[in-house]
């Protein structure tokens, strides 16, 4: 019996028990709890959204500082974007997801105790450092326990719980800042976040193989293991990978836009109470639940029916970027509290339709280095969440407008739908294997 078999037996003796039947298998588990943590931390990057206007006065902050304060997060998230998914190729994503949740706890937390500016801020970037791993190295444990025709719904599905929490946390803090202050409400949250991780720290291995509860069944319709620790060449990897980035950060300054503003927009621009903003705000956001799910059940579908990664991937994408510069250009154009209701519910659906494409074409074009090819990708992301928050707020103060940052947005919908029209999905990238 080699290592690794042994290793397994061990672990099948070990740990958790076998699942009975009629239960869900170890693979669905598995998604389940990553879908559980992409609601989670969206809940956490979210909340401070909701309860902007009271820490805005409480804090005495400007609303460009607000938007310096949303950026705050981006800052570390952008980074380690580049280095997050090579840390969980490296470490795993048992213990990269579970060090990571422990930071997004104490931060989440620890936003509670704020005095001003400066330790908002801060907290906002420790939350930034916790997150920044999570997308790349989740996308690596879906690589080894999805199958490969699953891939596009395994995307969509885990973006699908994060808009869940984008659109339950405006009425969520609303409803506990009728009960407690919002200091006490970032202090529940953050408990609430220790709780996942020790589950997963608890029940998720990095090899399928290795876990208690797999069958063979189940090893059978998941990807075969990489033998041996590749050495990732980020170079060449980073170049193949940089038109997917820039399609992401067009993609990503809107979704900022609305996971920051969005709440502040509906209380601001058209007069309404906190508790009518947030109510506003989370039938925009849970349009992108929707979204998600729509995305990946489709691409999942044209790639079945059609075999082409084109059609599945490239043209899904492209869809969801003009269908949300069309319902974005009456926001600009009209003044009216139901008109800018119902499109930008459209518009969100329509943008959260990239989400499960673009996050499978990594994992289509590099899937042994899934991680680190995902969060190159989401690089693009992390800079517009670092650009996109501030500069909305400073245009919001300079101009008093709260519709003209919505054109910049609408240009950038532009530009990744003709980006998106030139991606490759389909060819490979090739490279030289080295190991470590």
């Amino acid at each position: 019996m080699n290592a690794r078999h042994a290793g397994q037996s061990t672990a099948r003796q070990q740990g958790a028990p076998r699942p009975a039947p009629g239960k869900l298998r170890a693979p669905q588990v598995v998604l389940a709890l990553l879908c559980v943590m992409y609601l989670i931390l969206f809940v956490d990057r979210v909340n401070m959204s909701t309860a902007a206007p009271l820490i805005k006065v409480d804090l005495h902050l400007t609303n460009t500082q607000l938007g310096l304060a949303f950026s705050a997060f981006a800052i570390p998230y952008a980074v380690f974007q580049l280095i997050g998914g090579w840390i969980g190729d490296k470490f795993g994503p048992r213990m990269t997801l579970s060090v990571g949740c422990a930071i997004v706890c104490v931060s989440t937390i620890l936003t509670g105790a704020v005095g001003g500016f400066a330790s908002l801020f801060a907290a906002r970037l420790a939350l930034g450092f916790g997150e920044g791993a999570a997308l790349p190295t989740a996308t690596r444990a879906m690589a080894s326990w999805t199958p490969v025709e699953k891939w596009g719904f395994a995307q969509g599905i885990t973006h699908s719980f994060a808009r869940i929490g984008n659109a339950v946390t405006p009425p969520l803090i609303a409803a506990m800042l009728v009960v407690m202050s919002w200091r006490v409400s970032f202090v529940v949250l953050g408990v609430a976040s220790l709780l996942w991780l020790i589950v997963w720290a608890w029940y998720f291995r990095n090899d399928p193989r290795e876990h208690p509860s797999i069958t063979e069944a189940d090893l059978a319709t998941l990807p075969a293991p990489l033998s041996r620790r590749r050495v990732v060449p980020w170079f060449k990897l980073a170049r193949r990978i940089l038109p997917v980035t820039i399609v992401d950060f067009c993609y990503g300054w809107t979704l900022r836009l609305f996971l920051s503003w969005i709440p502040a927009f509906f209380f601001e621009n058209y007069h309404l109470n906190l508790q009518s903003s947030a109510m506003f705000s989370a039938g925009v956001l849970f349009a992108g639940v929707v979204g998600d799910t729509v995305g990946g059940v489709v691409s999942d579908r044209l790639l079945r029916r059609t075999g082409s990664l084109i059609v599945a991937r490239r043209r899904v994408i492209v869809t969801g970027f003009l269908g949300a510069l069309v319902f974005l250009i009456p926001v600009v154009l009209i003044h009216n509290l139901t008109v800018a209701a119902i499109c930008l519910s459209l518009a969100f659906f329509f943008a959260e339709l990239i989400v499960a494409p673009i996050w499978s074409v990594p994992m289509d074009i590099a899937p042994a280095y899934a991680g680190s090819a995902s969060g190159m990708m989401n690089f693009g992301f992390g800079v517009a969440g670092l650009v996109s928050p501030a500069s909305f707020g400073y245009l919001v103060d300079r101009t008093g407008s709260w519709v003209v940052p919505f054109i910049g947005s609408i240009v950038l919908l532009l530009v990744g739908a003709v980006l998106a029209a030139r991606l490759r999905p389909d060819v490979k990238f090739e490279d030289t294997v080295t190991y470590a």
